[in-house]
């Protein structure tokens, strides 16, 4: 129920969202969530508020993706090299090449197929990751499996709030249905739709890998579930299993970076990107690649430096995807619509807002205590297995 809830939040917020936009389908310059947000307080609350926090989601999204693709790699060079002395941060350095690349992709509907096969991949690894588990879990080659919760009561507390920020973040992936631009009428129904699919895929993808893992490995599981599949170099399942959902990860790891490279891009072209010259003049062409490229390399070194990949979720969920999905689609909602203050939506918005105002602040900070304790005893740079 903890992550149905949030789930069920979230598409609630969505709707909002596309209800004020549905208002005034005329400005189609706007996205969705810009307009909101005109309509609610001004321009002030997008440029200050909302816009650097979507900012920061996508930004962070980029970082957590290149650091997975390394691990992933990592785990596939393992298999032919057991005794292999490679680092997790060279890999972090390799996959961050091929994001450069992918990174020069002109615009956001030139991904559009990409982001299709993002979702296959999705899928099948999700599948695969599954069925490892369960392979596993009912092999004799699986560790002793041990449910109990680790670590003393202030941990258990943190570590719980620490989790809820990673399934904000885990649910929080419909940010791009919802700032998506263009959007051609209705608007209303194609956001909604969108934002249901989004969820289905969701909670297919999470609930599937989440329940069989934990039930394969315990408290054991880390936060990539394929590194429980290697056990001190030794693998659980085939190896090509192994290779094959590894290299699914890292096809659908290199879509998902490119996607949210996107507002990235389009904030450093608004400013660097002379507007009256061509898209591909000399003018345009050289700043785009300057700058598209210094954004990767910022992101494949924070993902190098700080490989921790569950920390980079809840950091995200807690200052990113708690406010943008549960908060703030619920407070513009009341403060635009202005319902009775006698009316059942505009206490339930307001408890909405006021419990996960709460839980938002507390998974900040149990976010930050975690990273701050894996950076002090993994030290920056660390070579960690998942």
């Amino acid at each position: 129920m903890s992550t149905v809830s949030p789930s069920s939040v979230a598409v609630d917020g969505g709707k909002d969202i596309a209800k004020i936009h549905h208002q005034d389908e005329a400005q189609k310059e706007l996205d969705a969530g810009a307009l909101f947000v005109l309509k609610s307080k001004g321009p002030n609350w997008g440029r200050y508020y909302v816009g650097p926090i979507q900012f920061m989601v996508c930004y962070g999204a980029v970082v957590g993706g290149v650091l997975l693709g390394g691990q992933c790699m990592k785990a596939i060079y393992l298999l032919s090299h057991p005794d292999g002395t490679m680092k997790l941060y060279e890999f972090v350095i390799i996959f961050g090449c091929l994001i450069l690349i992918l990174a020069q992709i002109p615009s956001f509907h030139s991904l559009r197929h990409i982001n299709m096969i993002a979702l296959a991949l999705c899928l099948t690894y999700s599948a695969c990751a599954t069925a490892g588990s369960i392979y596993v879990g009912n092999s004799s080659k699986g560790p002793n499996k041990d449910y109990s919760i680790r670590g003393d009561n202030e941990s258990r507390v943190f570590g719980m709030f620490n989790a809820i920020g990673i399934i904000a973040t885990t649910f929080g992936n419909g940010i791009i249905p919802e700032i998506q631009a263009t959007i051609a009428p209705p608007v209303k129904g194609k956001m909604f739709k969108g934002l249901c699919f989004c969820y289905a895929v969701l909670g297919v993808t999470f609930f599937s890998v989440a329940i069989s893992g934990y039930w394969a490995f315990g408290n054991q599981s880390g936060g990539l579930i394929l590194g429980n599949f290697l056990d001190g170099g030794k693998p659980l399942v085939p190896k090509w299993f192994i290779f094959t959902t590894n290299f699914l990860v890292i096809l659908q790891q290199s879509a998902i970076a490119a996607v949210y490279l996107q507002p990235t891009n389009e904030v450093l072209e608004k400013t660097f990107a002379d507007p009256l010259s061509k898209e591909f003049s000399l003018r345009n062409v050289i700043p785009r690649i300057i700058s598209r490229s210094l954004s990767v390399i910022i992101a494949t070194f924070v993902a190098a430096m700080l490989p921790f990949f569950g920390d980079i979720n809840s950091v995200l969920g807690a200052f990113g995807f708690i406010p943008l999905d549960f908060i703030l689609p619920v407070v513009f909602f009341n403060l635009t619509f202005k319902p009775s203050k006698s009316s059942p939506i505009f206490w339930l918005n307001l408890s909405i807002a006021v419990v996960f105002s709460a839980i938002g602040v507390i998974a900040a900070i149990a976010a930050v205590r975690q990273m701050g304790l894996d950076a002090k005893n993994y030290q920056l740079f660390a070579n960690v297995d998942h």
